[in-house]
């Protein structure tokens, strides 16, 4: 009998080190952390869990949503990757709770003096370069990437990187990347282990990159929410919000996108939960998690859809952060 085909067999930039997963349905192809060779190697995005590609019945969920690759660009990256901030300043706008902040630090940076090191969870220890607030595309120097160890299987690859990094901040990260054996769902299982001596106050998103069978963002393209989204700033002119849905209702261009913080979700887990779903198709993926939102921004472009829902982490030393995300693809 001949092996089912995988759409995930063969991507672009495959030849880096990789692992391909399958429960007979539902195929992942997932990049490994690697300092000289991975597929990512810059500081803005967690290195473990780098989803090349998901295919479902023929159909795919991820891919390179961008023109350029390069391994130390900070955004060549696919899949659901998640990237660790601090808050920063309040944006003067009313959320849910009162004013509230905008994730845009990292770790340590705020105290750190020009070539200080500071903390990026999922990257390692990188070097402060001026006394500019921080920034997220840079790429700083990085001084320390940690310990990375793999345990791939089957239906799952087990992540753990270990740092000893500055200012008495150590951790033990574990992701647990795994496929249900008989539903087509992918669930990212964390644990940070706080092993230093200040605590860890941090925020973690995913930003996800989603891109249903490679599609232009535009019409028949629907984001659900398990609330009713409330748009701190205008999104732009080519989505609205109808009720508990993010419509498109144009096509995305080079200067036509769509972004934005959005407020109205509760300080339920079960809030944590949206669906984006071409409806010309019927392709969709939903996420949902076990921890409450503690932000929820939207940023789409003419090539990928990616509601990014942070999470609060608030870890003293020698305990252990938990939190999971699920993702259920559906595709006819």
């Amino acid at each position: 009998m001949k092996a089912r085909p995988s759409l995930c067999s063969n991507v672009p930039h495959s030849d880096h080190p990789s692992k391909l997963l399958s429960n007979g349905s539902l195929d992942v192809l997932v990049f490994l952390p690697d300092a000289k060779d991975g597929y990512y190697r810059s500081t803005r995005f967690d290195w473990s869990g780098v989803v090349g590609c998901a295919s479902l019945n023929g159909h795919r969920f991820f891919g390179e949503w961008f023109n350029d690759y390069d391994p130390l660009k900070n955004d060549s990256i696919t899949g659901p990757v998640e990237e660790f901030r601090t808050d920063g300043g309040p944006i003067g706008r009313t959320g849910p709770k009162g004013t509230f902040f905008v994730p845009q630090g990292a770790i340590g940076y705020d105290d750190a003096k020009p070539g200080d090191p500071f903390l990026k969870p999922g990257v390692g220890v990188l070097r402060k370069v001026d006394n500019a607030p921080y920034q997220f595309g840079f790429p700083y120097p990085i001084v320390d990437t940690g310990k990375w160890t793999v345990r791939a299987k089957r239906h799952s690859i087990l992540f753990r990187q270990v740092l000893r990094g500055p200012n008495g901040y150590a951790y033990v990260y574990e992701k647990e990347l795994k496929l249900d054996k008989k539903n087509s769902v992918m669930t990212l299982e964390h644990r940070l282990k706080n092993i230093g001596q200040k605590t860890i106050d941090t925020n973690v998103y995913d930003h996800d990159f989603f891109m249903l069978d490679g599609k232009p963002v535009g019409p028949g393209m629907v984001v659900h929410f398990a609330f009713e989204p409330k748009p701190v700033d205008p999104l732009g002119e080519a989505a609205r919000i109808e009720g508990k849905d993010l419509k498109f209702v144009d096509w995305l261009g080079p200067h036509k996108g769509v972004s934005g913080y959005l407020t109205g979700y509760s300080d339920k887990a079960s809030d944590y939960d949206f669906t984006v779903e071409d409806t010309d198709t019927k392709v969709a993926v939903r996420q949902t998690s076990d921890r409450p939102l503690s932000r929820l921004y939207f940023w789409s472009t003419r090539s990928t859809i990616c509601p990014e829902g942070y999470i609060h982490l608030s870890i003293p030393p020698q305990k252990t952060g938990r939190w999971k995300i699920r993702y259920q693809f559906t595709a006819p």
